[in-house]
């Protein structure tokens, strides 16, 4: 079924956690999709690992809370293999405050929660679902459950600009999932003249069964995005510091693009300068330790 509606959010995860996803949502993918292995790098009370555990499918937890870092650490390398299906259900920008509010006494900077505009939320969530993309076997299923969000007049459409941002020929399914118990439901509203959002989409893109490598599907990103192609180097130069393990010198980042690359890239003469630009125009994302030596920003 594409849409899906489950009022009871059921017995798993924690109900005090807000945001929480009903757990028949998963099991309705997991019934659907079938994975033997599933990571959730976003698990916050733990619904959707419970839900896979309680079916007998090997399941990975990670969250910010628990010290993973989605924007900063490979989600393959700390589980140490590729998972049939990842799917993540981040924050909705600042609709729910996580750090310094449902978790921990400070806000944490990586916290999609504290993006400090939408256009910083996209990008962060564009290298999330790399992330997710690489932690995915061939053939295999990664998603994101995502709202939308209008406040003060404007609607921000985070599943639109999901979508646009990875590969189009990737996408697999977009599923409506109804809303309940929203806390927008408690409060009074002047007239509107549009109705409340109450609903969200699960999508899922599926990662294709010959891969020749994750960089050479990152360059043809930048190619379908050209609209987009600053956003995109940043998140590719980003994706490249963080399999280079948050660091790494001019040449190794170089090297690291230009072996996977399509010909089309790798014999641009201007490839180089556009990350040396990306590396130097982006101060929020990146940080020079020494001479032609760079690192994620902290």
């Amino acid at each position: 079924m594409s849409i899906l509606s489950f009022p009871d959010r059921g017995p798993w995860g924690d109900s005090r956690w807000r945001g929480n996803c009903s757990g028949h949502i998963y099991r309705e993918l997991f019934e659907q999709l079938k994975p033997q292995s599933f990571c959730d790098p976003m698990m916050g009370s733990g619904t959707s690992i419970e839900v896979a555990q309680e079916m007998n499918i090997m399941a990975f937890g990670l969250d910010l809370h628990m010290g993973f870092d989605c924007l900063r650490a490979s989600i393959v390398e700390r589980i140490g293999q590729q998972v049939e299906l990842c799917v993540s259900n981040p924050p909705y920008g600042s609709q729910v405050i996580y750090s310094s509010n449902v978790w921990g006494s400070e806000p944490h900077p990586n916290d999609l929660s504290h993006a400090k505009d939408d256009n910083d939320f996209h990008e962060k969530l564009q290298v999330v679902m790399l992330n997710q993309r690489a932690a995915t076997v061939p053939g295999g299923i990664y998603g994101t459950i995502i709202g939308d969000w209008r406040r003060n007049g404007r609607y921000t459409s985070y599943q639109a600009e999901v979508i646009s941002r990875m590969p189009s020929d990737e996408l697999a399914a977009v599923l409506i999932k109804a809303q309940h118990n929203m806390m927008s439901e408690k409060k009074h509203y002047g007239r509107m003249k549009f109705p409340f959002i109450r609903h969200e989409y699960i999508l899922l893109f599926q990662k294709p069964k010959q891969v020749m490598s994750m960089l050479s599907d990152l360059a043809s990103m930048a190619r379908q995005q050209s609209a987009r192609l600053t956003s995109t180097w940043k998140a590719i130069v980003r994706t490249v510091l963080m399999s280079l393990g948050g660091s790494a010198c001019l040449a190794d980042i170089y090297a690291k693009v230009a072996e996977n690359a399509p010909d089309r890239l790798a014999a641009n003469p201007n490839w180089q300068a556009k990350i040396r630009q990306t590396l130097n125009s982006n101060d929020d994302y990146f940080a020079p330790v020494d001479r032609g030596v760079w690192k994620l920003a902290a």
